[in-house]
C-alpha cells in the first residue's frame, strides 16, 4: 500500500545524522549526488555505498525503512536497465542474443546503482531532518541570493509545504484505496491498462482532498496575518558545531578518496 512508501517522511529518534546541522546535509547531499556521477568503476561505487551504509547506522534508521524507500522507483531502475542493455553500444559482444555487450550489462549495472544510491540518499536526508529543519537550511544556504531580490522565504515556504504534503497525501490515498476495495473495487488483478483505469477513481477524489487541504492551509495562514514580505526571527537559530565539523571531514575524505579509485581504473 501507498502508506508502505516512506519518501518524505521524518523518522523521530535521537543520533549523531538527526542533530547535524541541516545546512551541512544538504551540502553533502549535493556533493554525494554530485560524485555518484563522477564515479566511474566498481571501487568508486564501493566507497559511496559504505559511505551511506556508515551513515544510515549513526542514523539509527532500521535498513527496512531503507528498502521500504526503493518501492517508489523500483520500475524506473528495471526500466532503466533494460533500455540500457540493449541500446548502450560497446565493443565487446556476447552471446547473450548477439546483441548484447559486456559494456552494455556494465553501465547497466551502474546506472541501477547510481538511482539506488542516490534515493536512499535522498530518503536518509528527509528521514533525518524535520521540514522546518529542513526549510530553514535551504533558506540559510540560499541567502546570499536575497542580495538580487531572489525570493528565498517564498521557495523555501513552498519546499517546506511540499514535504509535509506528501505523507499527508500518501495517507489520504490509502485511505481512499481501501475505501474502494471495501466497494469491491479490484486494484490487484488485470493487466498494466487495466489497472491504470482502476486507479482513476482514486485520483479525481485526491485530487479534490488536495485542493481543499490547500485551500484550508491558505485560510489558514490568511487569519494568521502571514505576509512573506515580513522580517521574520528564528526561535532556534543554526550553530555549526563539532560534529558537524566531522561529519564534513569524513564526507570530504570519502569524496576524495572517489576520486583517487576513479584513477585505477577497471569495471
Amino acid at each position: 500500500m501507498l502508506s508502505d512508501l516512506t519518501f518524505g517522511q521524518y523518522y523521530e529518534t535521537d543520533s549523531f545524522v538527526h542533530r547535524l546541522d541541516p545546512r551541512i546535509k544538504i551540502l553533502i547531499l549535493i556533493a554525494y549526488v554530485v560524485f555518484i556521477f563522477v564515479a566511474r568503476n566498481f571501487y568508486a561505487f564501493l566507497a559511496l555505498a559504505v559511505f551511506l551504509v556508515i551513515a544510515v547506522i549513526f542514523s539509527k534508521i532500521p535498513f527496512s525503512n531503507m528498502i521500504k524507500s526503493m518501492k517508489g522507483i523500483l520500475f524506473i531502475i528495471v526500466i532503466t536497465v533494460i533500455l540500457n542493455v540493449f541500446f548502450y553500444k560497446g565493443e565487446t559482444q556476447t552471446v547473450l542474443f548477439w546483441i548484447i555487450t559486456k559494456e552494455a550489462l556494465i553501465f547497466s549495472a551502474y546506472m541501477a546503482l547510481r538511482l539506488i544510491i542516490l534515493v536512499m540518499g535522498s530518503v536518509l536526508l528527509t528521514f533525518t531532518t524535520t521540514p522546518v529543519a529542513l526549510t530553514d537550511g535551504i533558506e540559510s544556504l540560499l541567502s546570499p541570493l536575497k542580495v538580487i531580490k531572489f525570493p528565498v522565504h517564498e521557495l523555501a515556504l513552498v519546499m517546506s509545504i511540499a514535504l509535509r504534503f506528501i505523507p499527508i497525501l500518501m495517507g489520504e490515498a490509502d485511505r481512499i484505496i481501501m475505501s474502494q476495495k471495501a466497494r469491491g473495487a479490484d486494484f490487484d488483478s488485470g493487466n498494466v491498462i487495466s489497472r491504470a483505469k482502476a486507479m482513476i477513481p482514486v485520483l479525481i477524489p485526491l485530487l479534490v482532498s488536495a485542493f481543499r487541504r490547500a485551500e484550508e492551509l491558505g485560510d489558514a495562514m490568511d487569519s494568521r496575518c502571514y505576509s512573506s514580505s515580513a522580517v521574520r526571527t528564528k526561535y532556534k537559530k543554526l550553530k555549526l558545531s563539532a560534529r558537524d565539523l566531522v561529519a564534513t571531514l569524513v564526507s570530504i575524505i570519502i569524496f576524495v578518496s572517489v576520486i583517487f579509485l576513479n584513477g585505477l581504473g577497471g569495471v
